[in-house]
Order: C-alpha cells, then sequence, then structure tokens
C-alpha cells in the first residue's frame, strides 16, 4: 500500500459562496525575534500558531470579535483546528507580513485563513484555524453568539472593511 503525503495549500482551505460577502483581512508587520527561532536561527516550526495569533487578535478586535468582547458577552471560542503549510523559513530578525482572512460562514464558528510572507514577498506558510463557541461552564453554542451575528450584520451590510 502506497500513502502520499496531502498536498500543501496556498490558502483557499474553505469552500467559497458565491452570494457570501467577501472575506474580512487584516494585516501587519512582524520582526523575527530571537525567541522566535531554533538553533538554525529560522523560525521554530510552532511559533506559526502564535504568528498566526497576532494576526487573528488584530482582526478580532477590529471587527468587534476581540478576547474582551468574548469577556464581556461570557463566551469564548477556542481553536478546535489549526493547520500550517510551510514553504520557506523565516530567519532571524527578518520583517514579515502577516495577513488574516475571516471567511464568511453562516454556522457557529469562526473560519480564518491566514499567509505569512518574507520579506522578499515570497511566502513563508499558509494555514487556518476553526474556532467554536462555548459558554462561561464550557458547553458547546450550536446556534450563533449575539457578538458574532452582530459582526455578521455589520459585515453584510459593507460596514467592515479590509483593514490595515
Amino acid at each position: 500500500m502506497t500513502t502520499t503525503a496531502p498536498r500543501r495549500q496556498r490558502g483557499g482551505y474553505f469552500p467559497s459562496d458565491s452570494e457570501a460577502p467577501r472575506p474580512l483581512a487584516a494585516r501587519l508587520r512582524y520582526r523575527v525575534r530571537f525567541s522566535d527561532v531554533d538553533p538554525m536561527a529560522i523560525v521554530w516550526h510552532g511559533r506559526y500558531a502564535n504568528l498566526f495569533e497576532h494576526a487573528s487578535d488584530e482582526l478580532g478586535r477590529a471587527v468587534g470579535l476581540g478576547y474582551a468582547d468574548f469577556y464581556r458577552e461570557k463566551v469564548r471560542a477556542p481553536i478546535v483546528q489549526l493547520h500550517v503549510d510551510y514553504f520557506a523559513p523565516l530567519a532571524l530578525g527578518e520583517d514579515a507580513a502577516i495577513v488574516a482572512r475571516m471567511m464568511w460562514c453562516a454556522t457557529a464558528r469562526i473560519n480564518i485563513e491566514f499567509e505569512i510572507h518574507r520579506q522578499g514577498g515570497g511566502l513563508a506558510a499558509t494555514g487556518y484555524t476553526v474556532q467554536m463557541f462555548v459558554d462561561e461552564a464550557g458547553t458547546v453554542l450550536l446556534a450563533s453568539p449575539a457578538l458574532l451575528e452582530r459582526c455578521r450584520a455589520r459585515w453584510r451590510a459593507g460596514e467592515l472593511h479590509e483593514l490595515q
């Protein structure tokens, strides 16, 4: 029996719907620090989740889905899936560009795709996270919480635009 490794993707992890609004995006710059790298002075593979988190945090705060918003509404949104595809290493001191795109989803979840670009513009990594919702007691919420519905209403109305 021959097995093959799954192919790496350069994005497009979630199915697109022609009726859905455009993804919400946030972009930020990040300089690779000494604490990010391994003994070979390249970013340790486990740090990419942290880079995704930086961009996700910026995006969430801008659209009303930040940590403070979750706490105020007494809901949590733990990550239940994390995926990374690596293409080229980031090096110590390198300036990277991180893009987070929230993809439209009509269910009680948040789908975010990520791209990390090297200083010269080449692709370093792509990936995604999926977040589900729970209440303060940890009970899974099958219906979208109010803060997500408010975000979706603003998104559909065109009030939320690409963020920088």
